[in-house]
């Protein structure tokens, strides 16, 4: 009866595939063969050749289970990463440079204005600067301390004021290397703060631009935020650096990150926001979109939980192989909940147990062929 329960061990072994080590066999068969007796079904496989079919262990530890939270979401301009144009004195718009929807760099000219209260400035600064250099030119040894400090102000005060009224250091220092009181127009640019998109350029050529008026929005729209809406109980669960995922219409989710959580709850719909910065450099999102939010969430108590792949159903019941020096055992787990890939173990497992988690179903191959030779040998 052994020798026939043995062949067909073989037969299976060498039908499970050419690079399968025979020396794999059912600890029980050694056991018998020894008098000893061990539970039915369990492996014996050495370290070399578990590796060389690709069987991976590790031992269980407890962790902490993610889920995910779903979630509408408004997908909103990154405030952090945009910047309005606007005049600090009032200007007349003379012409726009940059349109809506284009691509913008930093210190890029976006319009030219012009202004009396800039000529003026103008004027007042080419005046400013001559006298300063004919005086510096003279040196404190010929002119007095007084005149010396008095032209050195206010050169620097008239400076001060044309770049307080809007223009750039650039055009400044064009300005006064030419020295021609007659360039004092009143005319200068308005230049990009950053790189971005023009967001908004809601003006017309010809109009009077009071200060404060918003002439150009740039954003840099390659780092979007999305304002997901969860009730009160699920935003207390979450910290700034949460994972997160947006999409819309369930089409090419979008990976992000909490950034902020809102303190108050919205009245209207007893919501409280919380803040996801998404990657939206291939452009697929648009202020004002409306997205699917999908949050990680932690549990807080760690649970006793393996690799998803790892569990698998034999005879019925939740398995998996446990590793007892060279013998892989399949052992009966109850199970509970599944969360980011990871499923809890209620019992059957302890920490610090030893189990297959990669090559598992090899292992359940083996021993259902084994167990059906063991019954075509009775």
């Amino acid at each position: 009866m052994k020798t026939t329960f043995t062949q067909a061990l073989l037969l299976c072994l060498m039908l499970a595939g050419p690079g399968l080590p025979v020396s794999v066999a059912l600890a029980e068969q050694g056991h018998e063969e020894a008098g000893g007796h061990e539970e039915e079904g369990a492996l014996k496989m050495t370290a070399a050749e578990r590796e060389a079919q690709g069987i991976r262990t590790t031992r269980v530890e407890p962790r902490a289970l993610t889920g995910t939270i779903t979630a509408p979401g408004e997908v909103r301009m990154n405030a952090y990463a945009s910047a309005q144009v606007t005049p600090r004195i009032s200007a007349q718009v003379v012409m726009r440079h940059a349109r809506l929807g284009e691509q913008v760099a930093k210190d890029q000219p976006l319009v030219t204005l012009s202004s009396v209260a800039m000529a003026e400035a103008q004027g007042a600064l080419i005046e400013a600067d001559r006298e300063w250099q004919r005086v510096r030119k003279l040196g404190r040894e010929v002119v007095s301390e007084q005149r010396y400090v008095a032209a050195q102000v206010a050169r620097q005060r008239a400076y001060a004021t044309v770049r307080a009224y809007g223009m750039s250091d650039a055009l400044v220092e064009r300005l006064l290397a030419d020295g021609d009181a007659s360039r004092a127009t009143g005319a200068f640019d308005l230049l990009s703060p950053q790189a971005g998109t023009v967001i908004r350029d809601d003006f017309v050529a010809g109009e009077v631009a009071e200060p404060g008026r918003v002439l150009f929005e740039v954003s840099d729209l390659s780092q979007l935020w999305v304002d997901a809406q969860l009730r009160p109980e699920q935003a207390e669960k979450m910290i700034v650096g949460t994972r997160a995922r947006v999409s819309m219409h369930g089409e090419r989710w979008l990976d992000g990150k909490v950034v902020q959580l809102h303190q108050r709850v919205d009245e209207g719909t007893r919501t409280k926001a919380v803040r996801i910065e998404v990657n939206n450099e291939a452009g697929q999102l648009s202020p004002g979109d409306y997205v699917d939010v999908m949050i990680e969430t932690a549990e807080s108590e760690a649970r006793v939980a393996v690799p998803q792949e790892s569990v698998l159903l034999m005879q019925g019941a939740p398995t998996v192989f446990k590793l007892e020096g060279d013998e892989l055992h399949p052992q009966p787990v109850e199970t509970g909940m599944t969360r980011g890939g990871f499923t809890e173990i209620k019992a059957g497992l302890a920490s610090g147990d030893e189990i297959v988690t990669q090559g598992a179903f090899l292992l359940k191959s083996l021993t259902l062929k084994s167990q059906m030779g063991e019954g075509h040998g009775h």
